[in-house]
C-alpha cells in the first residue's frame, strides 16, 4: 500500500491505535502507513507489541470500508467472499481487545478474519478458528467435500456443517437457494426479500407414534405402522438429494410419539447427522443415558419439549409429575449446554397462565413458544382460545417479552400486531410465516408426507415417490400456495395465518382467512 495514512483522516483509519497512543499522530512522516512506520521507527520499544498487527487489521478495514469489491449477482458454485482478508498475526485475542480493552493480546501466531459479509456496509472482525480456516481451505481450492472428510478421516455431514456455518456468515458465497416464493407487490406489502427464500428446509420426521404420554390435545392417536430401518434410511438419501438439487442445508427435527422410542433411533440420528443435516429433537424428558448417546453423535440444534401452563394445569393435560420432570430434564440439558425449546399449546384455559410460566422459564430455558390449538384428533375436545381476545393476549405477550428474552414470537399473527404498531416484523412460525410445504414438510411412520402435521394436509407418500416430486406436486403447491383471502395483504410474506387452526374450525382453508386474523384493510372491512 502506498496511501498516506493520514489520508482524508487517521482518526476513522486507526481508531483504536490512535486511542492507545494519541501522539502517533504527530510523530510520523504523513507518506507511510502506520504499521510500516512501527516496523521501522527507531522508537519501537515504546510502542505496545501487538501495535503493529493492530494496525494492519484496522487497514485492512479501512481498505474495505473505501474500496469494497463488487459482489457477483449469483455464483454457479461456493467461493470465497471478495470481500475477505485473511490476516496471519503474531498476537492472538486482538479482535476481541479491539471490542473490549480489558482482553489481553497474547504472543502466538493467529488468524484473523476481516470482511464485509453479502447485503451489508458493516466490516466484521473476529479471529479464525480450525473450522473456518479449513472451509476457506475446501472452497478456495475447489475440494470436494466427500474428498475433505475423507482426507481429514471425519463424516461428509461435519464437512458440510462448516461450510454451511462459513456460509451463514457471509464467509464465502454459495449459489442461490431454489427454496423461493413467487414475489407479488400489494401496495404497501412487505418486500423484503429474506422473507422470500429460505436457504434451510425442514423435515419433522415423526419417527414412530410410540409415546409415553398420552396428552388430551394430541392431534393424532393412530395407528400407524413403523419405518424398517432399510425404509428409514430411503428418507435420508432422498431427503439429501432433494437438499442437493435445491441448495439448502437440510434440517431433521425426530419428533412423534416420542422419537427416542423409535427402535433405531441411534443408528438414524447418526445417519442423519452422518449426512451433514442438523438435527433436533421433538420430544418427552428422557433419561441422561440416551441424551449423552445422542451428544457423542451431534449436539442437536435444540431440544423442544412441551408444557401446558403451570404445574396443575400442565399435569392435567400430560399426565401427573410431568411438570416437574420437565423442569429437571431442562436443568439436566442446560447442563450439557443443549439449547431448550419449550412449547405450549394455546387454549381458552391456559391463555392467563402463559406469562406466569414464561417468567419461571427464564432461567430454566433459552426459547418459549406457544402454537394455537389444532382442533384436531383429541384436541377436538378442548375450547380454543377466543378469537375476540387474541389481540389483547398478543400485546400482553409482547410487552411481557420486553424484559424477558426466552419469550419468542412463533405465531404469525404477531406480525400483524407488529405492523400495526410500526415495529419491524419477523420471520413468523418458519422464517416465512406459514411455511406449509414451502421450507417445511412432516413425515409420518408409514411414509405419509404432509404439508404440516397439525391437521391432515396428505401431498405424498416417500415410499412411492422422491420428495422432490413431492415438494413440486399439485397438493403441495396448494398448501404453499395457502389462502387467497390473504393475497392481497401486506403482511402476507410474514405471515398467511394457521391453516391447521383454520382447518379445525371448518373452514376452506384455501380462499377463507384464519378465524383470528385481526387486520383491517384500509379500503373497509378486513382482508
Amino acid at each position: 500500500m502506498s496511501e498516506s495514512v493520514f489520508s482524508p483522516d487517521p482518526q476513522r483509519r486507526y481508531p483504536v491505535c490512535l486511542a492507545i497512543l494519541p501522539d502517533l499522530k504527530s510523530s510520523m512522516p504523513k507518506e507511510v502507513l502506520l504499521s510500516e512506520f512501527l516496523q521501522t521507527s527507531a522508537d519501537h520499544d515504546v510502542f505496545p507489541p501487538y501495535l503493529v498487527d493492530l494496525a494492519r487489521i484496522e487497514e485492512c478495514r479501512y481498505a474495505l470500508i473505501n474500496s469494497p469489491p463488487c459482489f457477483p449477482e449469483s455464483v454457479p458454485a461456493r467461493r470465497v467472499n471478495p470481500a475477505l482478508d485473511l490476516l496471519t498475526v503474531n498476537w492472538s485475542n486482538l479482535p476481541e481487545f479491539i471490542n473490549d480493552h480489558s482482553v489481553v493480546p497474547a504472543p502466538g501466531t493467529a488468524y484473523v478474519l476481516v470482511w464485509i459479509p453479502p447485503g451489508s456496509r458493516d466490516v466484521r472482525i473476529c479471529s479464525a478458528d480450525a473450522d473456518d480456516l479449513l472451509a476457506l481451505k475446501i472452497v478456495a481450492e475447489g475440494t470436494d467435500p466427500a474428498r475433505a472428510a475423507a482426507e481429514g478421516g471425519i463424516s461428509v455431514g461435519a464437512i458440510e456443517n462448516l461450510l454451511f456455518r462459513s456460509q451463514q456468515r457471509g464467509l464465502i458465497l454459495a449459489p442461490d437457494t431454489l427454496i423461493r416464493r413467487p414475489r407479488r407487490f400489494p401496495a404497501g406489502q412487505i418486500s423484503n426479500p429474506d422473507f422470500f427464500s429460505s436457504e434451510t428446509f425442514t423435515l419433522q420426521w415423526h419417527l414412530t407414534q410410540a409415546c409415553d404420554l398420552n396428552c388430551r390435545h394430541c392431534y393424532d392417536r393412530t395407528e400407524r405402522k413403523a419405518m424398517t430401518l432399510q425404509q428409514a434410511l430411503g428418507v435420508l438419501d432422498t431427503f439429501l438429494d432433494f437438499c442437493s438439487r435445491h441448495r439448502v442445508f437440510g434440517h431433521v427435527s425426530f419428533s412423534g410419539g416420542n422419537p427416542m422410542l423409535y427402535p433405531h433411533f441411534d443408528r438414524i440420528y447418526r445417519e442423519a447427522a452422518d449426512r451433514g443435516f442438523m438435527t433436533a429433537v421433538l420430544g418427552n424428558p428422557m433419561p441422561t443415558r440416551r441424551i449423552d448417546k445422542m451428544m457423542a453423535v451431534q449436539k442437536p440444534g435444540f431440544y423442544q419439549v412441551s408444557l401446558e401452563g403451570t404445574k396443575a394445569h400442565n399435569d392435567y393435560i400430560r399426565g401427573p409429575g410431568h411438570y416437574d420432570r420437565t423442569m429437571d430434564f431442562l436443568k439436566q440439558l442446560g447442563d450439557l449446554g443443549v439449547c431448550r425449546m419449550v412449547m405450549l399449546t394455546l387454549t381458552r384455559h391456559n391463555m392467563d397462565q402463559v406469562l406466569e410460566l414464561a417468567q419461571s422459564l427464564k432461567r430454566h430455558a433459552e426459547l418459549f413458544t406457544f402454537n394455537r390449538l389444532a382442533s384436531v384428533g383429541q384436541g377436538a375436545q378442548l375450547s380454543a382460545a377466543p378469537p375476540e381476545s387474541f389481540p389483547g393476549f398478543l400485546s400482553a405477550y409482547m410487552e411481557a417479552a420486553k424484559s424477558n428474552p426466552v419469550m419468542a414470537y412463533k405465531d404469525n399473527l404477531f406480525n400483524l400486531l407488529k405492523w400495526q404498531k410500526d415495529i419491524s416484523v419477523g420471520g413468523g412460525c418458519t422464517g416465512h410465516g406459514c411455511g406449509a410445504a414451502f421450507n417445511f414438510v412432516s413425515v409420518l411412520p408409514d411414509g405419509e408426507v404432509h404439508a404440516c402435521r397439525k391437521f391432515p394436509s396428505w401431498i405424498g407418500n416417500i415410499y412411492e415417490q422422491s420428495l422432490n416430486d413431492i415438494y413440486h406436486g399439485f397438493y403441495a403447491g396448494k398448501y404453499r400456495g395457502g389462502s387467497s383471502a390473504c393475497n392481497e395483504c401486506p403482511v402476507r410474506p410474514v405471515c398467511g395465518g394457521c391453516l391447521a387452526v383454520s382447518y379445525g374450525y371448518g373452514l376452506d382453508i384455501f380462499n377463507e382467512k384464519d378465524p383470528y386474523c385481526f387486520l383491517e384493510n384500509p379500503k373497509g372491512g378486513t382482508f
